[in-house]
C-alpha cells in the first residue's frame, strides 16, 4: 500500500508544468516517455481501483474486451500527430491527456489483461506492432511535417523510434512462438 503514494507522487511531478513542458520539448520523450509513464501510473494503479471498485470492473469489463477495445482506442488516439500537436497548444487537451492514458488506458490494461486469452494478447502485440510500423514509416517518409510544433528531424527521430519498439514486439513474439512458458513455471 506504501508503493502507491510514490505512484501518486510520480504521477503528481510529471504533471508539473516545468516537468511537463521539458518533456513535451522533445517528441520522442513526449510520445514514448511520458505518455509511455502515464499508461505506467495507471497500470500501477489499477490494483488500488480495483480493491475500492470491485462491482464497477465486474460489471463493466467481465471478460477483458471492453477494456482492451478502450485501451486501443485511446492509444490510437494518442499516436496521431493531431493530437500531440493540440496536447501543446490547449491546457485541456493536455488535461486529457493527464487524464485519459492513466485513467483510460493504463487501468483498462491491467483489468483486461489477466481476463483475455493469450492468442488475443498476441493479437494486441501484432496489433500495435502493425501501427508502429505503420507510424514509423509515416513519421520517417513523410515529405511534410507532420507536427507544427516539432521539427522535421524530431519527427523523423520518433518514426525511428516507432520503428525499433516495432522489432522489439517482433522479437518478444518470435521469443514466445519458440518457447513454451508452461515448462518454464
Amino acid at each position: 500500500m506504501k508503493g502507491i503514494y510514490y505512484v501518486l507522487l510520480l504521477y503528481a511531478f510529471l504533471m508539473l508544468p516545468p516537468v511537463a513542458s521539458l518533456m513535451e520539448s522533445v517528441m520522442i520523450i513526449h510520445m514514448h516517455m511520458q505518455m509511455t509513464l502515464f499508461v505506467i501510473i495507471g497500470f500501477l494503479l489499477a490494483p488500488v481501483l480495483q480493491k475500492k471498485f470491485p462491482r464497477f470492473f465486474e460489471e463493466w469489463n467481465p471478460n477483458g474486451i471492453p477494456g482492451i477495445l478502450l485501451f486501443v482506442i485511446v492509444i490510437f488516439y494518442w499516436t496521431l500527430p493531431r493530437s500531440m500537436d493540440e496536447a501543446l497548444n490547449f491546457w485541456y487537451i493536455e488535461l486529457f491527456k493527464f487524464i485519459s492514458l492513466p485513467f483510460l488506458a493504463g487501468v483498462p490494461l491491467r483489468d483486461s489483461w489477466r481476463k483475455i486469452s493469450p492468442s488475443l494478447k498476441n493479437g494486441l502485440i501484432i496489433l500495435f506492432t502493425l501501427l508502429f510500423i505503420l507510424m514509423g514509416w509515416l513519421y520517417i517518409w513523410s515529405p511534410n511535417q507532420l507536427c507544427n510544433n516539432y521539427l522535421m528531424i524530431d519527427q523523423i527521430t520518433l518514426g525511428w523510434g516507432f520503428l525499433l519498439t516495432a522489432v522489439c514486439m517482433i522479437i518478444y513474439l518470435a521469443y514466445s512462438y519458440i518457447t513454451d512458458f508452461a515448462k518454464t513455471v
